[in-house]
């Protein structure tokens, strides 16, 4: 009914090109593939991947094994566990061309059931909470200057993250290109500093800046409660499940994983080269310390391109789980309307639209820290099921074609890793909002018997109406099947 009132508003030519329009571009708006290639598939991994944490505070990794050996062991390992993480998902990716990140392979798999859990906790809590706290992080930094020698209000970075939330949505909802042009000019700007940063320590660990490497491994510490950074760290292929179904898939993951590990690494080299351990873990944003210290007048170019690292990153993050929420309402998993293209921009407009007003929402509290750190596990338990139908199609769906086949063994891997990062913070610090992250997961199983499953008609009766106006609001119709 909305779909037809829209046609009628435009008339009968401008609606029969319109419908034109719709079926001969909805293979390349709705395959998204077609829309981001090579480079702009590995400046989106390397964009959203490299956010503001580096820059802020990689400390977190020192403080859990108090030795520089191996805290850099640590992100090598971080970096050789995402690779192989991402080779999982180039398989998939390739032999399952759907968008929706896990989404998809997890149906394919296991059925719609932890499909929809999956979707459930992801565009509610995990991933709209992550664009949150990406954005606060902007904020702070871009108000920083503003305020010398003290803290900004807090009032004015929640107004500046939720003003980026917006100014994010809107271009992703624009236009995919226009998404991707701006993601690509993040990229380059946050990787001029990286390069700062990393030819700097080159520079004085040439010039003999070596007594804090010396004894390394002198008081390391290595303890279960230890592995639970690797749940903070290991994001790295959260970016590029959305990205492309062809061989531009493999091809970014094969550079552009690489290349964050190695700037990871480095980065944390140049950073001891001019501060003790003791030194970083005191310092409240490491980059700055650095920059303070080797860069001099022109140490004021850190905050700003951390500013643009962060905004990087939300645009990655945006980019892709608007998809997520996308591919959930196609499904039936979550409104119908959110499944809806728009006419004018062929973008999923709606999806995007939801994943800022809920991301929005996760600004108003004081402090969401806690509960990303909550529910971190939880993406593992999404992330190991993922790889683990991996292993289970390839005894149930023999027959499908698989452009990219990896060993067997490294799925295998990346599984039992996840189970461990599942179970690690649990054994190591058991708390109940481990057992209040879990039963929210499992509500999601409540609201799929009632409203997926049994399908009652009587949200449909409230829905509709709502759907109607918006799709004249929004101009968006639903997308359109294409036949041979």
């Amino acid at each position: 009914m909305g779909e037809e009132s829209l046609k009628r508003r435009k008339g009968e030519d401008k609606g029969r090109e319109d419908r034109q329009s719709i079926q001969s571009h909805e293979p390349q708006t709705m395959n998204l593939q077609k829309q981001v290639g090579l480079i702009s598939g590995i400046c989106m991994i390397v964009g959203t991947i490299i956010g503001s944490g580096i820059f802020v505070s990689p400390k977190s990794v020192l403080a859990n094994v108090e030795a520089v050996g191996p805290c850099l062991i640590v992100w090598a390992a971080c970096g050789v566990l995402a690779t192989l993480g991402a080779l999982c998902f180039a398989e998939l990716g390739t032999m399952i061309t759907k968008s929706g990140g896990e989404y998809p392979y997890l149906m394919e798999a296991f059925g719609p059931i932890p499909a929809f859990l999956f979707s459930w906790t992801s565009l509610l809590v995990t991933k709209p909470s992550s664009f949150a706290i990406i954005c606060l992080s902007f904020a702070e930094y871009a108000s920083a200057p503003f305020y010398p020698g003290c803290d900004p209000p807090q009032a004015v970075i929640k107004c500046l993250a939720a003003a980026a939330i917006v100014v994010i949505t809107i271009v992703n909802s624009l236009s995919v290109k226009l998404g991707s042009y701006l993601q690509n000019f993040l990229t380059a700007a946050k990787m001029i500093i990286v390069a700062i940063i990393i030819v700097s320590g080159i520079v004085l660990l040439a010039q003999g800046k070596t007594e804090n490497f010396q004894d390394s491994f002198k008081g390391s510490k290595i303890s279960i409660s230890s592995i639970r950074i690797f749940i903070s760290l290991n994001t790295l292929t959260n970016s590029l499940k959305n990205l492309t179904t062809d061989l531009n898939l493999p091809l970014s993951i094969i550079i552009g994983i690489p290349l964050v590990t190695v700037c990871y690494v480095l980065i944390n080299i140049s950073y001891f080269t001019v501060m003790t351990s003791t030194e970083l873990l005191q310092s409240q944003a490491v980059a700055v310390t650095f920059g303070d210290r080797v860069l001099y007048p022109a140490s004021w170019i850190v905050p700003l391109f951390v500013v643009f690292s962060t905004l990087g990153s939300a645009n990655g993050t945006c980019f892709t789980a608007g998809r997520l929420v996308y591919v959930a309402g196609r499904e039936g998993h979550m409104l119908k309307l959110l499944s809806y293209i728009s006419v004018k921009h062929l973008t999923p407009a709606p999806a995007i639209i939801f994943y800022g007003a809920i991301a929005i929402i996760y600004i108003i509290p004081g402090d969401i820290n806690s509960l990303i750190n909550y529910f971190s596990f939880a993406v593992w338990i999404f992330y190991g099921l993922t790889v683990l139908a991996l292993i289970v199609m390839r005894f149930t769906r023999k027959n499908l074609k698989r452009p990219i086949k990896i060993p067997i063994i490294i799925p295998v891997i990346v599984t039992v890793v996840a189970i461990v990062l599942v179970l690690a913070p649990i054994i190591s610090a058991p708390e109940l909002p481990y057992l209040y992250c879990t039963l929210f997961i499992l509500s999601g199983l409540i609201v799929y018997v009632l409203f997926v499953h049994l399908k009652f008609d009587w949200p449909q009766k409230i829905s509709n109406p709502i759907t109607m106006h918006l799709q004249m609001l929004l101009e968006v119709v639903p997308e359109e099947e294409v036949t041979e």
